[in-house]
């Protein structure tokens, strides 16, 4: 150990001390107590002088927004019983309006072909109703079927057939035109005669005289009947024994599927 001190004490010898470093330092750089305000002691540093930063690389001190904040005005105030999700089944129309059945324009058709002589409403008859049609036709495949004729194919395939032919014809022949549902439906009416002509079948033979001689006047029931709905609706005056002769043929095939 005594070899390592003469050793370290005599590796370097220099004049300069640790107090001439921190004074030359400091008078080297400017920072002396005079000069430098942070380099006081605790307790002598005036805290009421405000500190100047003129470091370039500082930030300025802002100054306070003084502008008004935009706050949006609410327009739309919902009652309290309204919300996103509140739906009342009040407000809904019925099932059976949003599917367009409406019984009472149903009632006043039928009343109408029952009775050739009442006026058509054709603001009522122009409507495209296809419920009443199918229960009738259902209806008179039924009393097919309860005198032993399984025609069910025959008559909605007829129907069909009977409704393009009449659509084509109305439409060169009407001003304003007609949509298919509509002839569909006036026809499908108009055949509620000749399901009362096939229940007469089922408890009487059609083919005598006196058959004959109902047949003729159910099939100029329907045709008349459906004839006026179609002058009525579509506006055609002295059209309707035009009108009346194609509807006759129609329901002359169902008279003779009722018949025969």
């Amino acid at each position: 150990m005594s070899g390592f001190d003469n050793f370290n004490t005599d590796f370097y010898q220099s004049s300069y001390s640790v107090d001439e470093q921190s004074q030359g330092g400091q008078a080297g750089y400017g920072y002396n107590n005079a000069e430098n305000p942070y380099n006081k002691p605790y307790g002598q540093y005036d805290y009421s002088q405000p500190m100047g930063y003129s470091s370039p690389g500082m930030m300025q001190p802002q100054q306070p927004y003084t502008g008004q904040i935009f706050q949006p005005t609410q327009t739309y105030t919902p009652s309290p019983s309204q919300s996103m999700y509140s739906s009342s089944f009040d407000d809904e129309p019925p099932l059976l309006e949003e599917l367009g059945i409406n019984f009472d324009h149903i009632w006043q058709k039928t009343l109408t072909v029952l009775h050739p002589m009442k006026v058509a409403d054709g603001s009522i008859m122009n409507e495209t109703d296809l419920a009443g049609p199918m229960v009738f036709c259902l209806a008179f495949g039924a009393t097919l079927l309860l005198s032993g004729k399984i025609q069910f194919g025959y008559v909605y395939g007829i129907s069909a057939i009977g409704c393009l032919g009449m659509y084509c014809l109305l439409n060169l022949m009407s001003m304003t035109g007609v949509s298919f549902g509509c002839v569909a439906s006036v026809l499908g009416y108009c055949l509620l005669p000749m399901i009362l002509l096939s229940s007469f079948g089922v408890l009487f033979s059609l083919q005598g005289m006196v058959g004959i001689v109902l047949t003729a006047a159910i099939i100029g029931w329907c045709s008349f009947s459906a004839s006026k709905i179609f002058i009525s609706a579509l506006a055609m005056d002295g059209q309707q024994l035009l009108v009346a002769y194609p509807c006759a043929l129609l329901y002359g095939v169902f008279a003779l599927i009722s018949v025969f």
